[in-house]
């Protein structure tokens, strides 16, 4: 006889987050609301040279030589064009920073969480909120995901715990948003106009900063459920940074490519705003 397997409902409010659905005894497979099957061409592939996102030097795009300069806005504008994903090198964030952060998002989401309910929230303009998939009303496949958004700037906002998030989330805010300035330069300069008609018309100044982190749980059955779909980013510009799990995938002439970044390097997403 076969054993019982106790069904997990995840929609139950004792479901918090995936991370808890994950770390149940009676989850065996991922339960229907999160089945999720993947068209096997879909699948990126981090192997082919000739797929692989564009590398920005920040160094050069920020350099003092005119001629260094204008061959990497060149290169820039051409990336934002064709691809509208490039990675970032050299852009003078320790690595060390990079991975704190990582680290300070991690704790958190292993909190119990009795301690993250108070950032539970269906207010779309509350400056710190955690939850799981994305909108479970509506959803019609649930992401085996965990995700945390808080808002950096005009005004800074931060967890007080877990220890030492808010000093790392804000070093970090103040770096990523230095890079960005730079991007968005270089992309003004790409379309012939000023250095900083983008973040003048965008009023960059007073501008949104999301400082958002996604969690993915082990999954039972990884094949038959996803943690973020196809989409697009729709503010300005992101700046990403994952893991040694190699997860994302970019969308080029209608083929999915696994983004393999370099150690230390931004992965930059040009959003719908641009």
């Amino acid at each position: 006889m076969a054993p019982t397997v106790t069904s997990v409902d995840a929609s139950e409010p004792k479901v918090a987050s995936i991370k808890t659905l994950a770390d149940s005894d009676a989850l065996t497979s991922v339960p229907s609301e999160y089945a999720y099957i993947m068209d096997p061409k879909d699948k990126g592939d981090a192997n082919d040279p000739e797929h692989s996102i564009p590398i920005i030097d920040f160094a050069l795009l920020t350099s003092a030589s005119p001629d260094e300069r204008a061959r990497m806005i060149q290169k820039l504008g051409k990336a934002c064009q064709e691809w509208g994903f490039f990675q970032v090198i050299n852009h003078g964030v320790p690595e060390s920073l990079m991975k704190e952060m990582i680290d300070a998002c991690r704790r958190f989401f292993e909190l119990p969480e009795e301690e993250k309910k108070e950032f539970h929230t269906k207010n779309l303009l509350d400056p710190i909120k955690c939850g799981t998939s994305f909108n479970v009303a509506i959803d019609k496949v649930r992401l085996w995901r965990d995700y945390l958004k808080v808002i950096a700037h005009p005004k800074f906002n931060s967890l007080y715990k877990p220890a030492g998030y808010s000093e790392v989330s804000l070093e970090f805010s103040k770096r990523t948003r230095a890079v960005a300035t730079e991007i968005l330069n270089g992309i003004s300069e790409s379309l012939g106009l000023e250095a900083d008609y983008i973040t003048k018309v965008m009023n960059w100044d007073r501008g949104c900063q999301i400082l958002a982190a996604n969690y993915y749980p082990a999954c039972p059955q990884p094949d038959l459920a996803i943690g973020i779909p196809p989409h697009t980013d729709h503010g300005l510009v992101t700046l990403l940074i994952q893991n040694d799990m190699c997860g994302l995938e970019v969308k080029h002439n209608d083929q999915w490519v696994l983004v393999n970044a370099a150690p230390g390097a931004f992965i930059v997403n040009v959003g719908d705003q641009m």
